[in-house]
């Protein structure tokens, strides 16, 4: 069917493409001229239908919705549990045991002594000295001039003057015009629609059940031996031994530094005189000169260590290893296995499907154009030129000269040397050795061996058996629902209005009415379509199509008979 469809359709869009104009009665009707009825349902609402115009009617159009259907299913996971089990396992124990030990410290005793030290300080003796020094000064004359300047001054002169300026100024004129606006507005219709749902829930029912358990459980068992243990011991021992014991002292030595020899610049008094070119006195720095001079002696101290040998007897403690037994009692743990029986209650959980049922509303809106009319009232600005004038003052000015004379007073200065003396006193250092005598303290110290005892202790460890309850991890499988959200498509039919032209008549002449159209058809009769003139793909359709009456028109024709009877239109698109 379809391999045949297929080359009809093309076949069908090459005629209707040659030729437009040809839709009904084998291309004896035209659709020239359209314009008028409106049919519902296939009847004419408003009159007959005129030959050459158009009509409406509604016809089923079919629309796919997609709505949303949550759905439940179900899914399997692996959930992990705990389960108490007892492990048993041995640890060290630690025991703590004391024992006393001797030993030897060597305690530090101080001894404090006294020596006297012969010292040399440089103690400074301070002489003054005087010495006349001669030196000459410029002393500086002052005499008063005086002496006549003549010079030009520029006066100014002002004078005020008038001008006219013409210029032009735009003015705005306002103007108010109106215009009218056509607009379109949407009316937003709404419809109310409702439909039952039919869905299905997955309903939990729970079911107790009850096993039993064989499990074997460890008691522990302790029983007390003595075993035999050897241990050493270090007992301590005295001894005496001669060891040759090295001391000394310190001696301190005092030595006297002579001081080092220096160069210092010293210079000599300087003298003013007078430079005739700058009219002023200069200062003449005097002659520099180098000579030795020594620095002051240092006294240095610094101790010696004078080393001494002396011979003693020592007290020495030495500790000699000794075997011992003793006899140590201990527990020692076993498990005994025993089996035993418990009861264990668990709960199986299946789904059992229900079927439900719900309304579910929605809400269709559909938008209907509506024109209006506004009237705008706007302005409209025009700028008008207007010739305007005013008077400006303004003010020149110029420079006129002027003669003048003035009388300057002025000062000349001449220098004058005048010899001048004055005494100077300085003051000399001189570093003269003082002998002096002081007492120091010291302190000798020596180790004196001193015997002590101290309590030591002693860890050791034993093992000792335990029992405790560990978590194991265990894996199942457990079913849960969970919800999906999908879409279900759904046809839902509706009907749409569409134009349909007229057919206009095939035979020549004007047409009256519907019954004057040329071609032999009453209101009550079918339609009888003169012969029209037809090609040769015409005349193929027209045998492939026919529907068994004169006018050859097939079931998928969208037109209406043009005769204006009450045949109902075929339903092709639902």
């Amino acid at each position: 069917m379809k391999r045949f469809l297929l080359p009809t359709m093309t076949i069908l869009s090459i005629v209707f493409g040659v030729n437009s104009a040809s839709a009904a009665c084998c291309g004896a009707v035209s659709y020239e001229g359209c314009g008028g009825s409106v049919v519902d349902d296939g009847s004419i609402v408003d009159g007959s239908a005129v030959a050459g115009g158009t009509y409406t009617v509604m016809r089923n159009v079919q629309e796919t919705v997609y709505e949303q259907v949550q759905e439940t299913r179900y899914r399997t996971r692996n959930e992990v549990y705990y389960e108490d089990k007892e492990v048993t396992g041995t640890r060290m124990v630690p025991e703590t045991v004391t024992r006393e030990v001797q030993y030897t410290v060597n305690v530090p005793t101080y001894e404090t002594r006294t020596k006297t030290i012969n010292y040399t300080v440089m103690k400074p003796v301070h002489e003054t000295h005087e010495k006349v020094i001669n030196y000459t000064v410029r002393k500086p004359v002052y005499q008063t001039h005086t002496k006549t300047i003549n010079y030009t001054v520029c006066k100014p002169v002002y004078e005020t003057h008038q001008k006219v300026i013409n210029y032009t100024v735009k003015k705005p004129v306002w103007e108010t015009r109106t215009k009218t606006i056509n607009y379109t507005v949407m009316n937003p219709v709404r419809e109310n629609h409702s439909k039952t749902v039919n869905y299905t829930v997955m309903v939990p029912v729970r079911e107790q059940k009850s096993r039993t358990i064989n499990y074997t459980v460890y008691n522990t068992v302790r029983e007390q031996k003595v075993r035999t243990e050897n241990y050493s011991v270090m007992v301590p021992q005295q001894y005496t031994k001669t060891i040759q014991v090295k001391g000394g002292h310190w001696d301190t030595i005092t030595t006297e530094i002579p001081g080092k020899m220096m160069k210092r610049t010293v210079r000599e008094p300087g003298t003013w005189t007078y430079d005739p070119c700058t009219c002023k006195c200069v200062y003449t720095p005097g002659i520099c000169r180098t000579e030795c001079v020594q620095g002051c002696p240092t006294t240095c101290t610094k101790k010696v260590w004078v080393p001494t040998c002396e011979t003693k007897e020592v007290t020495c403690t030495k500790y000699v290893r000794e075997c011992r037994t003793r006899e140590v009692p201990y527990t020692v743990c076993r498990k005994v296995p025993e089996c035993k029986t418990k009861v264990c209650n668990y709960t199986v959980c299946r789904m059992v499907p229900e079927c439900r049922s719900k309304v579910v509303n929605w809400t269709t809106c559909k938008m209907v154009p509506e024109c209006r009319t506004k009237e705008v009232s706007y302005k409209v600005c025009n700028m008008v030129c207007e010739q305007r004038s005013k008077t400006v003052n303004y003010t020149t000015c110029r420079m006129v000269k002027e003669c003048r004379s003035k009388d300057v007073n002025y000062t000349t200065c001449t220098m004058v040397c005048e010899p001048r003396s004055k005494t100077c006193t300085y003051t000399t250092c001189k570093m003269v050795p003082e002998c002096r005598t002081k007492e120091v303290s010291y302190k000798v110290c020596k180790m004196v061996p001193e015997c002590r005892t101290k309590t030591v202790c002693e860890t050791t460890c034993r093992k000792e058996c335990f029992t405790k309850i560990v978590k194991v991890a265990k894996c199942r499988k457990v079913c849960e629902p969970y919800t999906v959200t999908k879409c279900v498509p759904r046809v839902v039919c509706k009907q749409v209005p569409v134009e349909v032209c007229a057919p206009a008549p095939c035979c020549g002449g004007s047409v009256a009415s519907a019954s004057d159209m040329g071609c032999g058809c009453g209101c009550n009769e079918a339609p009888v379509c003169c012969p029209p003139s037809e090609g040769p793909i015409r005349g193929l359709l027209r045998k492939l199509f026919s529907c068994g009456n004169n006018c050859g028109s097939s079931c998928g024709c969208d037109a209406a008979p043009a005769c204006g009877c009450e045949v109902a239109a075929p339903a092709c698109g639902c």
